[in-house]
């Protein structure tokens, strides 16, 4: 019997080969990527914004503006450092009716930019309150000295807010004593009550159920209202990305829960004056 001879394969054959595991590995990432999209879309697209915001943040002119939020009639901003100069006057042009400004961090911190926002905040006619970034790892009462040596409230200002949201820390009940410390020294120098701010999964997990009697200023992004009930918190950061005419770049944005007069009420009336910061 004779003997077949195989023949090497052609290049339109070995070509034919390769083209198919190429076409399923292909079709495999199209399907993941679209699995993997339909889930974090949220993410990916805040992510998206931000590397956009980053590119084009050298051509801003400070003129940009985001749609106030609709549904509220009180809008604000919180800034720090971080916006640079801010022109003021303009802010206050745009419907921009309170700020909260950064005064310090930890137990050494004091916002280099501190003094003149809370200045001009004020002579613009903006109802300015100031706020200390929580170090979970550092002492309470340090940092509740060092904002009340820092920050010179006065009848008209909002009241003191404790920012908690650091994800970095030794233990959730240290943690816990070190704010209600902060809460309870700060509430004493200044006569009125602090405000608390978080960020929903943030409070969700470690502080609901635990500082109930102080107000909370909840950040919560991504959604069209926060998830906790609307009893539960008096101001809603509902973007950290936003813009407004005499801010160049990106700011927070809030709304309050509430109309303007209840804004005017949450002040600190003027029996409350307090001691000027040494």
């Amino acid at each position: 019997m004779p003997t077949k001879v195989s023949r090497p394969p052609t290049p339109r054959r070995r070509a034919t080969a390769w083209r198919r595991p190429l076409l399923l590995a292909l079709l495999a990432l199209v399907v993941g990527s679209a699995v993997f999209y339909g889930r974090y879309s949220r993410q990916v697209n805040r992510y998206a914004r931000r590397a956009y915001a980053t590119w084009r943040s050298q051509h801003l002119t400070g003129l940009e503006k985001t749609p106030l939020l609709a549904g509220y009639s009180v809008h604000g901003i919180d800034v720090s450092a971080y916006q640079g100069q801010i022109n003021w006057p303009r802010v206050a042009e745009h419907q921009v009716r309170f700020a909260f400004i950064k005064a310090c961090e930890g137990v050494t911190l004091r916002d280099p930019r501190f003094r003149r926002n809370w200045e001009q905040a004020r002579a613009a006619g903006v109802y300015r309150g100031a706020y200390h970034y929580f170090q979970p790892n550092y002492d309470g009462a340090q940092q509740a000295n060092l904002f009340t040596r820092t920050v010179p409230l006065q009848p008209g200002d909002l009241p003191p807010v404790l920012d908690v949201e650091h994800p970095e820390f030794h233990d959730v009940l240290q943690m816990r004593r070190g704010i209600a410390t902060w809460l309870r020294l700060v509430e004493r120098h200044y006569g009125v009550r602090p405000i608390l701010y978080s960020n929903y999964s943030f409070y969700r997990r470690y502080l609901a159920g635990h500082f109930d009697k102080y107000p909370l200023w909840l950040a919560h992004y991504e959604v069209d209202q926060p998830k906790l009930p609307r009893e539960k918190w008096i101001i809603w950061q509902h973007s950290d990305e936003a813009y407004i005419p005499g801010i160049r770049g990106t700011v927070d944005f809030n709304v309050f829960q509430g109309n303007f007069q209840r804004l005017l009420a949450l002040r600190i009336p003027e029996k409350s004056a307090v001691p000027t910061p040494k």
